[in-house]
């Protein structure tokens, strides 16, 4: 799946497949992206911000993002949109450009996902910390329509969208073929 000019989302929160947010939209270019992304196909690319990258050359956007899909949509009680977005997929992002009222767009290709397998006695001490974490902010687990616990996949992407971890690394996880170092990663932070 390739995508041309999908608009493109620069956040210092983290967003992986299958993850929910509410973002509180107010700035009148990412106003526009989500009208463009309601009337058209609902989708745009969340973007890991790089702190060390130029942003009058886009180098701030790492060039791994989540294509998000809108899945609702409400006028909070301070004026502003908000929105609920659903993680799709990880996607190259290449050609940043910039339109005349900063948003910026980019060319996207879907990345493969990893390749694993993982043995329940490495994942399960993972999922039930991550069910009591779910437990304890129920307005996280009130995102989803779903918790998929039972989804090792799922329960590694939540806890790398959880952790405090630098941009940098997250996006080096996310090119690996498989996801061997990312688990072995959350088991030793996680213990």
């Amino acid at each position: 799946m390739h995508h041309h000019n999908i608009p493109l989302f620069p956040l210092s929160a983290h967003l992986l497949p299958g993850g929910h947010m509410a973002l509180r939209i107010f700035e009148p270019r990412y106003v526009r992206m989500v009208k463009e992304a309601c009337a058209g196909n609902g989708y745009f690319v969340l973007c890991m911000l790089n702190s060390r990258g130029d942003q009058a050359s886009n180098e701030h956007i790492f060039p791994i993002g989540t294509l998000c899909k809108i899945v609702d949509f409400d006028l909070l009680d301070d004026g502003l949109l908000g929105i609920n977005v659903e993680g799709v997929c990880c996607v190259s992002v290449e050609n940043i450009k910039t339109e005349a009222d900063g948003l910026r767009i980019g060319d996207c290709t879907e990345q493969h996902h990893w390749s694993c397998v993982i043995e329940d006695e490495k994942i399960s001490p993972l999922r039930i910390k991550l069910e009591l974490i779910y437990d304890k902010y129920p307005e996280i687990a009130r995102l989803y329509p779903e918790l998929k616990f039972n989804d090792p996949m799922w329960v590694i992407y939540r806890w790398l969208e959880l952790l405090p971890v630098d941009a940098a690394n997250k996006q080096a996880f996310l090119g690996e073929k498989n996801c061997d170092n990312v688990l072995n990663y959350i088991s030793e932070l996680v213990r």
